[in-house]
């Protein structure tokens, strides 16, 4: 066996406790920005789903760096694993320096497009945001793709403790700048950017080191090797792809949900926050399995990949069982720190329930299982059906539910649901086929 016990207990739990401290940073940076008043908080968060798409871009990219990474090292052959890695590595550079650009000089055209005519105050909040965050989209795809390599190799310990260090750096700065030197924004941006520079330059010179079986020592080259750049895109784009549509359909959706009322729309903001910690092992497991199923691939070995894949499936469903069962059981009392009004509440617990007695059956095989076929290459029919089962089902039968049966927020988290059966069965009709395995 490739894997341990042991092996796997230290590679899922570094990341568990990574994706924790993502959402918990997530919660106390949006609290220290309200500070500053509300028209911060709308520029901000209007800049986020900008930076969104971007992470979602580095992250796709990553993800295909990874897998190709991930097949050397199968294959026991870790020079060309260094090669593919750098390339990742370069490309991401490449790629993040042009939205640089295009961010640096044409942040007001490009906000007025996508968002329009907000009041002025807001405008200004997401210009300062945007223009002092934009400086830290490469150092961001460069620790987002070098994460992804510590975790090809297994050690994702490491990334935990970047992580550790990158958010101490930003709450501490938000702290100083926002609350101590009261420059409100840009205090958060700059914040948050030097936090990722950081990261970054850290990050980069673990990669040197020789003595890992993934290092850019004597690899660190200008010159692009384009047969292994195609490799990672190939992953990547597809990947990349349904993030985006995904991002941009979720968008759709907060805007249906805000015709609802402002009781469904801070319902549905409370219910997305709980639901994160709902399936939070289960995305850890989700990244734990790309590498896994990753390295057995390149070994050749498809029948490690198939036992991995139920050992990591059956982990990630009886972590969602005993979450979903704490939030059964403790959602009217966990709803009470938000201090929501009655009617937002009870809305927010039937929402939540909902959702958690849902994610145990239908979640893991809807978005764990399609790492195994990713690792494997599979990522065209992979995105394909994730596209058209997010618009057809997430987003078609939402607006179905709330505009001819009057199922209100309730109704569009059902058609999520929906979403993911479908997507659960048609990932695993192709995954007891064999067709996925001859791809790589």
């Amino acid at each position: 066996m490739l894997y341990t016990n042991k092996d796997l207990r230290k590679l899922i739990i570094p990341l568990v406790f990574e994706q924790l401290l993502a959402i918990l940073v997530g919660m106390v940076d949006t609290v220290m920005i309200a500070g500053v008043g509300e028209a911060a908080v709308s520029g901000v968060s209007l800049v986020d789903t900008i930076n969104i798409l971007v992470i979602n871009i580095t992250a796709a990219l990553a993800t295909g760096g990874a897998v190709v990474a991930g097949h050397f090292l199968g294959q026991k052959d870790s020079e060309n694993a260094s090669r593919s890695a750098w390339q990742l590595v370069l490309f991401s550079i490449w790629l993040s320096f042009i939205v640089t650009i295009i961010f640096m000089a044409a942040h007001r055209p490009l906000l007025r497009v996508i968002f329009g005519q907000v009041e002025a105050e807001v405008m200004e909040s997401a210009t300062i945001y945007l223009v002092i965050t934009a400086i830290s989209i490469c150092p961001l795809a460069i620790y987002n793709a070098c994460a992804a390599l510590f975790r090809a190799m297994n050690d994702s310990k490491t990334t935990m403790l970047i992580a550790i260090v990158m958010n101490l750096i930003n709450l501490v700065g938000n702290a100083i700048l926002i609350y101590g030197v009261k420059i409100g924004v840009a205090g958060a941006a700059i914040a948050t950017t030097v936090s990722r520079i950081v990261a970054a330059v850290i990050i980069m010179l673990l990669m040197f080191h020789s003595e890992k079986d993934i290092n850019f020592k004597g690899k660190a080259t200008w010159k692009m090797d384009f047969a292994l750049v195609k490799k990672i895109l190939y992953i990547g784009i597809p990947n990349g792809l349904e993030n985006s549509l995904f991002q941009l359909g979720k968008i759709l959706l907060l805007s249906l949900i805000s015709t609802f009322g402002t009781y469904a729309i801070a319902a549905n903001a409370v219910c997305n926050t709980l639901a994160s910690f709902n399936v939070l092992p289960g995305q850890a497991i989700n990244l734990a399995l790309l590498s896994v199923a990753s390295m057995c691939i390149g070994a050749g070995d498809y029948g490690q990949v198939r036992y991995y894949t139920k050992k990591l499936m059956g982990i990630a469903i009886g972590f969602t069982v005993v979450l979903s069962a704490v939030i059964v059981i403790f959602g009217p009392w966990i709803m009470k720190i938000y201090q929501l009004t009655p009617q937002t509440e009870d809305l927010a617990v039937q929402t939540l329930r909902w959702h958690a007695v849902l994610a145990i059956f239908f979640w893991v095989p809807s978005f764990t299982l399609p790492n195994t076929l990713r690792a494997a290459g599979d990522v065209i029919w992979s995105m394909f059906i994730a596209i058209a089962s997010m618009w057809i089902f997430r987003i078609g039968f939402a607006y179905i539910f709330s505009y001819y049966f009057n199922g209100g927020l309730l109704g569009v988290w059902i058609a999520m649901t929906i979403d993911w059966a479908f997507r659960g069965l048609c990932y695993g009709i192709r995954y007891h086929g064999h067709k996925w395995e001859r791809l790589v």
